[in-house]
C-alpha cells in the first residue's frame, strides 16, 4: 500500500475502518469469497468473484483503500482434479 506522506494517521485509520466495512458488504453480496493475511506489512490475498473483469474492477475500485492499493489480478478456471468437483 502506498499513502501518500501528506496522509494523517487518523485518515489511515477512518479509511481502514471503511475498507473492513467494505470488505463486509462485498462479501455479503458474493464478490468476496475469501481474504487471507500475507507475510509482509498491508498484504493480502482475495478470493474474488464476478461476472467478468469489468465487474470485479469496479469492485475492486470500489474499496475505499484502493487509490492506495497496488493490485494485481489473475483469473482463474476450473481444474479437472478440484475436490469440490469430483467430490473429493
Amino acid at each position: 500500500m502506498a499513502i501518500p506522506p501528506d496522509v494523517t494517521a487518523e485518515t489511515v485509520d477512518a479509511f481502514t475502518q471503511a475498507e473492513a466495512d467494505r470488505t463486509r458488504e462485498l462479501a455479503g453480496e458474493g464478490y468476496l469469497k475469501r481474504l487471507w493475511t500475507l507475510p509482509g506489512q498491508g498484504r493480502a490475498l482475495g478470493l474474488w468473484q464476478a461476472p467478468d473483469s469489468v465487474g470485479l474492477s469496479t469492485v475492486l475500485q470500489s474499496l475505499p483503500l484502493s487509490p492506495w492499493l497496488s493490485v494485481e489480478t489473475v483469473p482463474l478456471s476450473q481444474h479437472p482434479s478440484d475436490p469440490a468437483l469430483t467430490g473429493g
